[in-house]
């Protein structure tokens, strides 16, 4: 069963009319673009944002130029198979989308331009044959999220060295949460670290979780990647902080809502890139002529007030390293 829940309330949230045209309207002279999750669309805000500005970049304003129509099977991922049936069948110009959905749109269509924002390899992932040479009618951006996991936890070790035992939180079943748990596991053995994984895949696993790490006594927990910790980011920072656990996050947005540190790429930058490839495609350009882009710059973010209340010095030298600390 397909589902696009509460789209209007999530266009009004946003700070856009709900009049805008929807994709069963005669609407000749403006193109619609499909943007469609497998996650929540509340979680989503500073991502959406950020695929609007890269639109604006492109020549394409929202509500006068172009219309975006929100979709999300809202979690279910059972859901998306039909969620994203339902957005081709009414034919968008382009679908713009996270890595999951990216590929379950692939299965449904090679005729709609399809462009993704994802953390995982996209060759691995089945989205591109290759990254210079995409093909076919998928592109877009890649920010590697999960490749970092290893430097993650060398980071965290810093800020914790004496912790026995570093817990891992893991999304399953994605070629990027199961590339980023392998590498994270391979680390930990070569540095020594004891460490704890527990898969995560509702936000009881979640609270589940912190009691496990709670009880077997974790030092520290690293936050994995992908689309469903995104989402829930939130409830794992406030877990973190009933628990006072010191994490490593790969998103500022984690940072900024309590969460001790970040390294990763700017992921609403990425969906910033997603938005300019979605407007040359609507100016005519091709899915397969256009590079798969990649994340160049990595960023530290340290919550120097998390710090303070965890009881934590953080080191001169990663002070000076990082990109932004937040007091």
């Amino acid at each position: 069963m397909a589902i696009h829940i509460r789209r209007r309330e999530f266009i009004v949230a946003l700070g856009g009319a709900a009049t805008w045209p929807i994709i069963g309207r005669a609407q000749p002279t403006i193109p619609v673009v499909g943007f469609v999750r497998n996650t929540p669309l509340a979680a989503a805000t500073p991502l959406v944002t950020a695929f609007r500005q890269g639109l604006k970049e492109a020549g394409f304003v929202e509500g006068e130029n172009a219309a975006v129509e929100y979709f999300s099977a809202e979690g279910r991922d059972d859901r998306l198979p039909g969620l994203v049936a339902d957005v081709v069948r009414r034919m968008p110009a382009v679908i713009a989308a996270n890595g999951v959905t990216a590929l379950a749109a692939k299965a449904v269509t090679t005729t709609i331009p399809i462009v993704f924002a994802t953390g995982g390899d996209p060759v691995e992932q089945g989205l591109v044959t290759s990254l210079n040479q995409p093909g076919g009618n998928v592109t877009g951006v890649n920010f590697f999220d999960g490749a970092l996991g290893a430097k993650r936890l060398e980071l965290l070790r810093q800020l914790v060295p004496k912790a026995a035992l570093i817990g891992m939180l893991v999304n399953p079943n994605t070629t990027e949460t199961e590339a980023e748990r392998r590498d994270v596991q391979a680390a930990a053995q070569a540095m020594g670290q004891k460490l704890l994984v527990i898969d995560v895949r509702n936000e009881r696993d979640i609270d589940l979780a912190f009691a496990n790490f709670v009880g077997r006594r974790a030092g520290a927990v690293l936050v994995g990647a992908g689309a469903f910790i995104f989402a829930n980011r939130t409830g794992i920072v406030a877990q973190e902080a009933h628990h006072a656990l010191p994490t490593c996050h790969i998103t500022r947005e984690a940072v900024e809502a309590g969460a001790l540190m970040s390294y990763g790429t700017n992921i609403p930058d990425a969906y910033r890139q997603a938005g300019i490839y979605v407007g040359r495609i609507l100016k005519g350009e091709k899915p397969a002529d256009l590079p798969v882009m990649r994340s160049t710059k990595f960023d530290l973010v340290i919550n120097l007030k998390t710090a303070k209340a965890l009881g934590i010095e953080i080191p001169a030298q990663m002070l000076a390293l990082a990109d932004e600390v937040i007091e």
